[in-house]
């Protein structure tokens, strides 16, 4: 196994047991939102009673603070209907409720603002805003999506749009000879294939998710590099230890190998029409490929 094979497993394992680890993603196992399932359960009275201490809440939002931790938990209310289009946001309610600072819940509304998820006006307050004023492309709303009352059609939606960028991508990406990226490319196979062998979904689903992104940049977009994002959040949401989907695979990683092949041979037919195998491939085929619809 390579040195970067081993620090990434390592990096992987130390972050699921909760240590901080070498190149250790900012991110977190996601849990079930409680009562995702539930649409239209009013106010904070219907929230699980442990929820109303954020400083409780490490296991879901680990390294991220008081602040994150209630934009999290709000963010989660809004998307799953719990906090209703229209509704007031109080802060002092909503401090009193989380047992936090007004600065944290200031500073936790400006980043659901930024998200489209709540506006203030003056006289007005701060009010939930209706899903069409949503942020979609965000991958904090596009993770409770998809763990709430939208999983469905979240996850479809996911799926549609890699189906559109990544062939695209790995087209325009043979046409770069950035041999660099490439080699980091076939790294990630390696990695795969040696999580996969020991069960390690973990470090499977990390050296996915940096293949695919890395493959988004190599195209040389800059438009698609911004896109880069909702790939990650789609195969974070789509598949893998988190959701509890099918394994990874043989086919799975011998279609990544002839993506780089065809990278390497500057064969953008080639690197393109192996995407699409791998995406058709992929344990979530039926959410990978558009399916016809009726009109």
């Amino acid at each position: 196994m390579s040195t970067l094979a081993q620090t990434m497993m390592t990096a992987a394992r130390s972050a699921d047991s909760g240590l901080a680890g070498p190149g250790e993603l900012d991110r977190y196992p996601y849990a079930e939102a409680p009562g995702a399932d539930r649409v239209g359960v009013p106010a904070w009275e219907s929230a699980d009673p442990e929820l109303g201490r954020v400083g409780r809440r490490a296991a879901g939002s680990r390294g991220r603070g008081l602040h994150g931790q209630l934009v999290q938990q709000l963010g989660q209310m809004i998307v799953s209907g719990d906090l209703g289009a229209d509704r007031p946001l109080v802060p002092e309610e909503i401090g009193q409720r989380f047992e936090v600072s007004r600065t944290v819940v200031r500073e936790s509304l400006r980043v659901l603002e930024a998200k489209g998820l709540v506006s203030a006006r003056p006289n007005v307050g701060t009010r939930v805003r209706p899903v069409s004023d949503w942020n979609l492309l965000d991958p904090d709303i596009i993770e409770w999506r998809a763990f709430g009352p939208q999983r469905d059609d979240q996850r479809r939606e996911l799926s549609e749009l890699r189906w559109t960028i990544e062939p695209l991508a790995a087209r325009l990406a043979a046409g770069h000879g950035r041999e660099e990226v490439q080699q980091r490319l076939g790294d990630m196979v390696e990695i795969m294939g040696h999580a996969m062998a020991q069960g390690d979904s973990l470090t499977f689903s990390r050296a996915d998710a940096e293949f695919h992104s890395l493959l988004i940049q190599l195209a040389g977009n800059r438009m698609l590099e911004h896109l880069s994002g909702i790939v990650s959040a789609a195969l974070q949401v789509s598949g893998g230890p988190v959701t509890g989907c099918d394994r990874p695979n043989d086919a799975s990683i011998a279609h990544h190998g002839r993506i780089v092949d065809a990278l390497a041979a500057a064969d953008g037919a080639g690197a393109e029409a192996a995407m699409r195998q791998l995406l058709t491939v992929h344990p979530e085929v039926e959410r990978v490929v558009p399916a016809p619809r009726e009109h």
